[in-house]
């Protein structure tokens, strides 16, 4: 998925309006790090905001759960549907 698409997130009464493409997510996953989930999802969300709604957005991202849960709404919205199955190996070996 390389296209961009603008997605419609409403929080409250206010629709904010991201524009997202595959080098935001990337680095978004890339900045992340075991102390460090915050500040990537909160430059993802700033960054792929429309610049009208970045000040209403910023207000809103004072509170780190709420930065995380629209940052994880964003990429769900983001991904593909797509089915896939991880076949467990087999228990007899195949010689």
């Amino acid at each position: 998925m390389s296209e961009r698409r603008t997605i419609t997130i409403t929080i409250g009464e206010q629709d904010f309006n991201f524009t997202l493409g595959a080098p935001e997510v990337t680095k978004y996953f890339n900045s992340m790090s075991p102390t460090n989930k915050v500040s990537p999802a909160f430059n993802l969300l700033t960054t792929s905001v429309a610049q009208e709604e970045r000040a209403a957005l910023k207000a809103l991202l004072a509170n780190p759960l709420m930065t995380m849960q629209i940052a994880g709404a964003l990429l769900e919205e983001y991904s593909p549907d797509i089915e896939f199955t991880v076949k467990k190996p087999s228990a007899t070996p195949n010689d």
